[in-house]
């Protein structure tokens, strides 16, 4: 009888725990803030990058996001008109740091403030080229932060292939597993089949309007700038939603919810195994 007893108030006790801890986590996961999309910018500052080329790759982002044209025909143009940004600087298989972390982008001086913030990094690595290694320490990084977007996207600029830590495609494709929508890329071209080897081993996944991932190439690291700009607008630009009232916009809206609501679940997972 003592034992029925202990089983039962210990069966007791632990579903009062559990009750606890769903409820704790589903009030975390409830103050999520919904983007149109959060984009991770990966950025190579390996060996084969020059100080004087790294700053005009740093300036290329700090551009980009100076710009107030990035938020008035394109940011403030998305179903919620806000997305959620970050910058990780890398180079070899353990070089991996989150120099600008995750960054509400929802008004012209919210993207000047993360420029800002770009311009204010300082260089943090210079080795080899571990692209694989990246990718695995960027991609789970989209299911313990504060945002929920209806899409996820890595972009990764580099003037060099792999030469260093984990495959290159295993960690694609893990990425793409994990839920990232897309994982483009901006390349400075000098190393003779740079841009085949980010097509077949880098890029994956499908863009907002339906396109595969892609691949920008800029001649020099003089004309990264201009490559970063039009592949930000590329990814952030928006598809046509069409009305609500028909029911092709309603299709539409439950697609978006039910994509929504998987990548809630992940960020769920991702919140009781921290």
């Amino acid at each position: 009888m003592k034992i029925s007893n202990f089983v039962r108030a210990t069966l007791t006790a632990a579903s009062c725990c559990l009750s606890v801890l769903a409820i704790s986590t589903s009030a975390h996961a409830a103050t999520l803030v919904p983007v149109d999309l959060e984009l991770s910018l990966l950025v190579d500052v390996s060996g084969s990058v020059d100080n004087s080329e790294f700053n005009l790759q740093k300036q290329g982002y700090v551009d980009a996001f100076s710009n107030a044209d990035l938020f008035n025909n394109f940011i403030s143009k998305g179903n919620l008109g806000k997305i959620a940004v970050n910058l990780i600087y890398w180079s070899g298989a353990n070089q991996q740091q989150e120099v600008v972390g995750w960054s509400l982008i929802d008004s012209v001086g919210a993207a000047q403030t993360f420029a800002n913030n770009i311009a204010a990094t300082t260089r943090s690595f210079s080795g080899t080229t571990a692209i694989g290694s990246v990718l695995n320490f960027a991609a789970p990084k989209f299911f313990n932060n504060d945002y929920d977007g209806a899409r996820q996207v890595i972009d990764v600029s580099g003037d060099g292939a792999t030469n260093d830590g984990v495959n290159t495609i295993a960690a694609r494709n893990a990425a793409l597993a994990l839920g990232v929508d897309a994982i483009n890329g901006v390349i400075i071209e000098g190393e003779s089949g740079l841009q085949a080897f980010y097509q077949n081993n880098v890029i994956g996944g499908t863009n907002a309007n339906g396109d595969p991932a892609f691949v920008l190439a800029a001649q020099t690291f003089q004309d990264f700038g201009v490559a970063v700009d039009q592949k930000i607008k590329a990814e952030i630009k928006p598809t046509s939603v069409p009305e609500p009232a028909s029911i092709v916009g309603l299709l539409v809206f439950g697609t978006i919810g039910a994509s929504s609501m998987l990548k809630r679940n992940k960020k769920f997972q991702a919140i009781v195994n921290s």
